[in-house]
């Protein structure tokens, strides 16, 4: 219990005996915004842990306990007589190397849904995590005692993430040089720059209500996609900008025969109900020869400071308002097509 880490204490570490370590992060899930933090902490544990050594964690356990010798391997032998400890020691250096955990979120009352937890987990695809959500109510019975009932979350989703095992030795990089781009292609390369700067800018004055919802880094494109709670992320707000036009607007987008496409046409057909909800200058569209939801307004030249500042403030509004209505929605929707 308590290993202390750079990144802060570990609530609970364990290790199994074929060298797995398991990090287990205890949490009350009353606070809304308590869930964002504690999936961020313990991934935060775990790429601090990524970056020991067997011997840094031996030497930190033997702190922890105030015990001397190979205290981990001792602890396991005490569960596991069998376990070799050539074997034991390699896999456990190969897993710390490669961030391979086993990752427990423990809660008195996870009600959360697993897809609203995947998309922090792809800033983190370089660890080759596995992550449990286990929720654990205690009961306060007649007679004083107390009942514990543990139970994994029966409904799951897979978040897909593409690690690339390196060899010691070699290293990654990229075919193309950032310079010689720009020495080819000087205009795309500044329009890119200028890009980047206009979604940096509008993201340090985003504030959004749901606690829940994921917020994209500043892209070198001409829109933002924020991720709504759709598996493999086929359903999105497309936040975008026009500078020829001095347009900005907010769109509900999806992938073609998914989940998200479904949610996104449920939320086309309840227009209706949403219209007020949604509020502004919002309006249903016909786009890709499927209905969709659209806001969008002209002010002007973006590139004054002044203009932008308005254009900032509307788009704000708009996405934290477009956010609010649809995410719940669009969760729905997927629990009725996956159903």
């Amino acid at each position: 219990m308590e290993l202390q880490t750079p990144a802060g204490p570990i609530d609970n570490f364990m290790v199994t005996p074929s060298g797995l370590p398991v990090l287990v992060e205890c949490k009350l899930w009353r606070n809304p915004e308590g869930r964002r933090e504690v999936v961020g902490q313990i991934l935060d544990y775990a790429k601090e842990l990524s970056r020991w050594s067997s011997s840094d964690l031996e030497r930190e356990v033997r702190r922890r306990l105030k015990r001397d010798g190979t205290v981990l391997l001792d602890l396991v032998r005490e569960v596991d007589p069998s376990v070799d400890e050539i074997q034991f020691n390699d896999a456990l250096t190969s897993n710390l190397r490669r961030g391979r955990f086993l990752l427990l979120i423990v809660g008195d009352g996870i009600r959360e849904g697993v897809e609203a937890i995947a998309e922090y987990l792809q800033a983190h695809a370089g660890l080759h995590f596995s992550l449990g959500l286990v929720e654990m109510p205690i009961f306060d019975l007649p007679n004083g005692d107390r009942l514990v009932t543990p139970r994994v979350l029966a409904r799951t989703s897979v978040v897909t993430r593409t690690v690339v095992a390196v060899p010691e030795g070699y290293t990654l990089e990229d075919t193309a040089d950032p310079s010689t781009v720009r020495e080819l292609d000087p205009d795309r390369a500044a329009l890119s720059d200028a890009q980047q700067r206009f979604w940096a800018e509008f993201l340090a004055g985003l504030s959004l209500d749901d606690p829940e919802q994921a917020v994209p880094k500043p892209a070198k494109l001409g829109y933002l996609s924020f991720n709504l709670p759709a598996p493999a992320g086929s359903c999105w707000l497309n936040v975008y900008r026009s500078m020829k036009l001095g347009e900005v607007g907010v769109m509900i987008s999806s992938a073609r025969g998914t989940a998200g496409e479904h949610a996104m046409l449920t939320l086309a057909d309840a227009w209706d109900e949403i219209r007020e909800d949604l509020g502004g200058s919002a309006r249903r569209i016909e786009r890709d020869s499927r209905p969709t939801i659209i806001d969008s307004k002209v002010f002007g030249s973006l590139d004054d400071a002044a203009v932008r500042g308005e254009a900032f403030a509307w788009l704000a509004e708009r996405v934290n308002t477009f956010v609010n209505v649809t995410r719940p929605r669009v969760r729905s929707a997927v629990a009725d097509y996956q159903g």
